[in-house]
């Protein structure tokens, strides 16, 4: 029976990944910052990177669904043996990269440093790595965008966006993730590579928007603010303690696209996400 030790398993993308796992006869370590009960072939262990408990000597592949900066340091200095380790990353490690905001390009530096380190500590351990980096996420209502988006609407009754918010966007489901990170460690010629996961479907920020609030009951209306009027709105809401996280940097990509290549996944691994097509319920806490 082959053996996975997943980080981050109680979180969106980790929980389908224990589904796929369990499903195939894996037997699971997994790791959660909260006691959890045990399964048939599955075992919970509390812990966080500052403090773990004792983990499997060996494993056959390693997942990490969480933060990648802590992953990465923890696996470099102190992980099982594993022939596979399948690491989710972000493209914001692309996007965010040349940002105007200080902060966020000391992100996209941290997630490049992460991910070399990853790369490097496995092949001095003579494993394979793979490095998965989704766009955005939905579909467990935990995600810090179209969540957070389908929130804001329902408690203010509206949503505001700038205008001519039609940067292009390919939103990603948690569930093709997981799977994403199933084959993946299944095909040796992902290892050594890193991965875009964009959704199966390209459509405008406002489209994307526009079908969130959609799934909402009542739909709330969409409003759309030239860019003085929509600036002046967000400093009002942040005053109040709304939207705190979202800077110029942030705004201003609303009108760039953010488009990935899927082909590489697709002819490595099958990637084949399902189009945007958001139901009510998924962008609920679960």
């Amino acid at each position: 029976m082959r053996h996975a030790l997943v980080f981050g398993a109680s979180g969106q993308i980790g929980r389908p990944l224990l589904d796929l796992l369990q499903a195939a006869g894996w037997r699971v370590t997994a790791l959660s910052r909260e006691s959890r009960s045990d399964e048939p072939g599955l075992h919970w262990l509390q812990g966080e990177f500052a403090q773990l408990p004792a983990l499997p000597r060996g494993v056959d592949a390693i997942f990490s669904c969480g933060p990648l900066d802590s992953f990465s340091h923890w696996y470099a200095k102190a992980a099982p043996d594993a022939a596979r380790v399948v690491a989710f990353s972000s493209t914001s490690a692309d996007v965010k990269a040349d940002s105007a905001d200080v902060d966020e390009r000391d992100v996209a530096l941290r997630l490049r440093m992460a991910e070399a380190r990853i790369l490097d500590s496995a092949r001095t351990r003579d494993a394979g790595a793979t490095l998965l980096r989704p766009t955005l996420v939905y579909g467990a209502g935990r995600d810090r965008t179209l969540a957070r988006i389908a929130g804001l609407a329902q408690r203010w009754g509206r949503f505001v966006l700038p205008r001519r918010a039609n940067g292009l966007r390919q939103p990603v489901h948690v569930d093709d993730l997981a799977d994403a990170a199933f084959r993946a460690s299944a095909t040796p010629a992902t290892a050594g590579n890193t991965y875009a996961l964009p959704g199966g479907e390209t459509l405008p920020y406002r489209e994307m928007v526009t079908r969130v609030l959609a799934t909402l009951r009542p739909p709330p209306p969409l409003i759309e603010l030239p860019a003085p009027l929509f600036a002046l709105a967000l400093k009002t809401a942040q005053s109040r303690g709304i939207a705190t996280g979202l800077g110029q940097a942030a705004v201003d990509r609303m009108r760039s696209d953010l488009v990935f290549d899927i082909e590489p996944a697709r002819r490595d691994f099958g990637y084949a996400p399902r189009p945007f097509h958001p139901q009510r319920g998924m962008f609920e806490s679960r």
